[in-house]
């Protein structure tokens, strides 16, 4: 509760004081505590928990044969039998074996299922084949590894993962280019520009989203240097749960889910700040940010070093809910932070 008491400008007396501040910064500090302490903790469980999904227990007598040879290869190839897929590239050609030179065509758009598979040990390529029905009559087989560049699954999560990964880049050029433009017009009509972290909004949220990209992308790309069996695993059996999941994909599902959170708490606070105009300029840069920092991280981390600088990242940000918690007073004229009693350096009013 704020108790404020106002009685004019100038050098009438203006106040105002949180009584709550002790406890406050007492629970700030807790959380400091607790934010330069995740690095550690997340490291040592990434290195001693598991990260792999478990075997399937093929023990059970009443389980048929083909049920237990359908969850090896689930487990073994990340898809099994009946798996729906759909193909991405402009053309493919399945092999109608054994009859050799005979083809058929698929095209982009159109979708097969996994009937059966094969290993041909003489194969310098690649020994698994895979037989693909497209309908009843037009099926074939094809090599597992043109099939993974080839096609996709057909669950929309899995396809928006791909979706993401084919076209990021491109999406990245687009918002930094309007953003750069925005900015050096707002700049050319001498217009201040707010933007994340330097000339910031008055709230934390904008830097926790950043962190939060950058944490998730060091997640990702850890799954894909260190566990990549495990992301494919995902990639092709996708859900939004982070239970029942290795441990480092829930830790991912859950940075991904905070993101989305806190991206609606920066949505409201954004607008209940800045003007409609100033709130667009201030999310484009804000995209740019966040972006920069998925591809920074998942730079940085191929080269073994992104872990140190997400670190740095979090006391960064630990510095800046710091340094927001220190404001014990709110001036009662003009409604700004203050850290003590007295003169307000943004109205002049005398608070006391």
């Amino acid at each position: 509760m704020r108790i404020i008491h106002h009685r004019g400008r100038g050098g009438h007396s203006v106040s105002g004081h949180f009584p709550e501040t002790g406890f406050l910064n007492g629970w700030w500090e807790n959380l400091f505590s607790f934010v330069s302490f995740v690095p550690f903790v997340v490291v040592l469980l990434f290195f001693f928990s598991s990260c792999h999904y478990t075997r399937p227990n093929l023990s059970s007598e009443e389980m048929s044969q083909k049920t237990k040879d359908s969850l090896n290869y689930l487990y073994e190839r990340h898809y099994t039998w009946n798996t729906n897929l759909e193909l991405t590239a402009d053309s493919v050609s399945l092999e109608c074996l054994p009859i050799k030179d005979t083809y058929i065509d698929l095209y982009r758009g159109d979708r097969v299922v996994v009937a059966e598979f094969a290993v041909h040990p003489a194969d310098s390529v690649d020994s698994i084949w895979v037989k693909l029905a497209h309908t009843q009559d037009e099926q074939g087989w094809i090599r597992e590894v043109e099939l993974k560049r080839s096609f996709v699954p057909t669950d929309s999560i899995s396809q928006a993962i791909h979706l993401f990964s084919d076209t990021h880049a491109s999406y990245f050029v687009v918002i930094f280019a309007l953003f750069v433009g925005v900015w050096l017009l707002r700049a050319f009509r001498r217009k201040q520009l707010q933007m994340v972290y330097f000339n910031d909004i008055d709230s934390v949220y904008p830097l926790f989203l950043c962190l939060l990209m950058a944490f998730s992308a060091t997640i990702y790309e850890s799954m894909q240097v260190f566990t990549p069996e495990t992301w494919e695993h995902f990639y092709f059996n996708p859900t939004l749960s982070p239970f029942k999941v290795p441990f480092i994909l829930s830790v991912f599902l859950l940075s991904i889910w905070l993101f989305l959170i806190v991206a609606l708490a920066v949505l409201d606070d954004l607008f209940r700040q800045l003007t409609p105009a100033a709130a667009i300029f201030y999310l484009l840069g804000l995209m740019s940010c966040c972006i920069f920092c998925y591809f920074f991280f998942i730079l940085m981390v191929h080269v073994y070093v992104g872990y140190l600088f997400l670190a740095l990242f979090i006391l960064v940000f630990a510095k800046k809910v710091h340094q927001n918690s220190g404001y014990k007073y709110r001036c009662g004229h003009c409604g700004e932070k203050l850290k003590e009693k007295g003169v307000c350096p943004h109205c002049g009013a005398i608070n006391e």
